[in-house]
């Protein structure tokens, strides 16, 4: 509920799930473990999810302090947590940015992931780590789920189309990146829940080693499309489905708010996941097309912002 981004769409979210029976929201930060440890004693889950984090590349250059707070002393709390009142299994978020400037796609999680181009991407991969460490210290179930381009209605004001469609909207100038020639699996809210419900319900197999050890019970998997949007097109429709619900005018001059321009520090050519492990193990396979995805977010950005 802090303010890196508008509180309003964080409320809209909660009475959303408010209405769910046995649904409860307790305001606090993961940063802080004596808090932490009080739900976990109290509620005793079976299962987290830990979607807590400070997210985006670009806020990580200006504001580093809040990366390291949420993202690193928040998850190792977490994971004290867990190691204190054994759970049956935590899945967390990590990111597609912890592939960093990887040449080869699709990116897979047997990719290295050493060499992060932002510090965000750092925490993400610090994460996996310490969840490592922690599956084969005290033998909790881990699964981290590396995000790609996540996008839909209440979605992140920071995330590029809901960025262009608020300058749009004020008839400002976008500045598509890389000329255009940037890719990303853009992946729909709904498929990444359905992935996350999956997942969650089928902690990994604890197994003997050759060497007679127990080997940890820990898996990674990507979470994404597997269908890299070319950027241009991606503006395309958004546009298209901005003027169906009645953002834009019917004649808006979309060519004129356009501005092609280089790549940003800290930010990759093309990302997109292969997303095989994860269609064997769970038969995950996103459904939502990139129109329909967007279609969803214009009318919900129609209803939230102008109604």
């Amino acid at each position: 509920m802090n303010d890196y981004y508008d509180v309003t769409i964080k409320e809209y979210r909660l009475r959303q799930l408010a209405e769910y029976p046995g649904f409860t929201f307790i305001r606090g930060n993961i940063a802080d473990k004596v808090l932490t440890m009080s739900l976990f004693e109290q509620y005793k889950p079976q299962i987290v999810v830990n979607l807590a984090a400070q997210a985006g590349v670009r806020y990580s250059i200006s504001n580093p302090d809040a990366y390291v707070e949420s993202n690193l002393v928040g998850f190792f709390n977490i994971l004290e947590a867990c190691r204190n009142y054994p759970v049956e299994h935590l899945v967390y978020a990590s990111s597609s940015s912890v592939y960093g400037s990887n040449k080869k796609v699709p990116y897979s999680i047997e990719d290295k992931v050493d060499n992060p181009v932002s510090l965000y991407a750092a925490t993400k991969k610090s994460n996996e780590l310490m969840a490592h460490a922690y599956s084969k210290l005290y033998d909790i179930p881990s699964t981290g789920l590396r995000f790609f381009t996540v996008y839909g209605p209440a979605g992140r004001p920071d995330m590029a189309y809901f960025g262009f469609t608020d300058k749009l909207r004020a008839g400002k100038t976008i500045q598509i990146f890389n000329y255009g020639n940037c890719k990303r699996d853009f992946t729909y809210i709904d498929d990444i829940v359905e992935g996350v419900v999956r997942v969650m319900r089928k902690a990994p197999d604890r197994a003997m080693g050759e060497d007679g050890l127990p080997i940890p019970p820990y898996a990674l998997y990507n979470i994404g499309n597997n269908c890299p949007e070319n950027l241009l097109d991606f503006v395309d429709i958004l546009q298209q489905e901005l003027v169906r619900a009645g953002v834009l005018e019917e004649d808006y001059d979309f060519e004129s708010h356009k501005e092609l321009v280089p790549m940003q520090p800290g930010d990759v050519p093309v990302t997109y996941a292969d997303t095989s492990a994860l269609e064997r193990d769970f038969g995950y396979k996103p459904a939502t097309s990139l129109r329909d995805g967007l279609r969803k977010f214009a009318e919900w950005y129609k209803e939230f912002y102008m109604s």
